[in-house]
């Protein structure tokens, strides 16, 4: 089997990142192109995801499932909390200028990782979703810029929301099909990891910013096509800190799946992301929702 890399979540500490990789071949600063996709880390790693509706919001189980979070757990649930800014422009926002709204990980409870044989075994129901509620939610002591708990003020996504697909969209489409990769993937650092410096230099905007890229979809039959939607990644896709960031149907708003693994070190080839629109992620998504106070459209 080839190696097989998770879109890893990106250390926190800004400047720092876990692996050695290029940028998102092809891809450009998205702005307020796709203002519902956020930035997220538990203080420890982080990783990409996408508001669908004020209190919800769809993510990666590899991002946080095995991870603890330094803000401590939902009083009530004893889920991990994490935090999410919809900045585009994170990395040059000053600290105490961060908005952040701090929610309820909950992880697909089938969700294993490297649990099996190949590459069949390596990653299954990686799909995860925040609740933003104020219910068991408190905003740890000591952090910079403005912090809450709760819904998501519709100002800050201006109105817009990703979309779940419908069950089985992705058996509908064809070979070639346009994907819109959207994340806070790393842009630029030195081979063989560690921020960039000597013959690597540092680009302003080339981590912690949101990017997007497109690409298009490899028609697959294989052993994990009922789970993840394989596509190209040599002009367009994604790498690490892209994780839990949406493959969206080319044009649409419409989550395909959410950003898994690439196949090597160098984020080129070929990635694999989780299917969304399968009756067990998109049951998951909503028991969660209905039972933790969240709402979907």
């Amino acid at each position: 089997m080839r190696r097989v890399l998770l879109l890893a979540a990106l250390c926190v500490v800004f400047g720092a990142v876990p692996a050695s990789a290029p940028a998102i071949t092809g891809g450009q600063p998205d702005g307020n192109g796709h203002p519902y996709v956020a930035y997220l880390d538990n203080g420890v790693f982080a990783c990409s995801g996408t508001l669908v509706s004020p209190t919800v919001l769809i993510t990666a189980a590899h991002c946080f499932g095995d991870s603890t979070s330094a803000f401590g757990k939902n009083s009530v649930t004893g889920a991990s909390l994490v935090r999410a800014t919809f900045d585009p422009n994170l990395i040059n926002t000053p600290r105490a200028q961060r908005v952040w709204f701090f929610g309820s990980y909950y992880f697909d409870p089938q969700f294993t990782l490297r649990g099996g044989g190949g590459l069949p075994g390596f990653d299954t129901h990686d799909v995860a979703v925040v609740i933003f509620t104020a219910q068991g939610c408190a905003v740890p002591p000591n952090q910079m810029g403005t912090n809450s708990c709760g819904p998501i003020p519709a100002g800050v996504t201006q109105s817009k929301y990703g979309a779940l697909p419908t069950q089985g969209l992705v058996d509908t489409l064809p070979m070639g099909t346009g994907v819109d990769f959207v994340g806070f993937g790393v842009q630029n650092f030195v081979n063989g990891g560690g921020p960039c410096g000597g013959p690597c230099k540092p680009v302003a905007g080339d981590r912690f910013t949101r990017f997007f890229a497109p690409s298009t979809l490899i028609a697959s039959d294989n052993s994990i096509s009922d789970e993840f939607i394989k596509y190209h990644v040599n002009k367009g896709g994604t790498c690490f800190g892209d994780s839990g960031g949406p493959d969206l149907l080319g044009g649409t708003n419409i989550i395909l799946a959410d950003n898994s693994f690439v196949t090597n070190g160098q984020c080129n080839g070929v990635g694999y992301s989780y299917r969304i629109d399968t009756p067990q992620a998109l049951n998951f998504i909503r028991a969660t929702v209905a039972a933790h106070g969240g709402s979907l459209p």
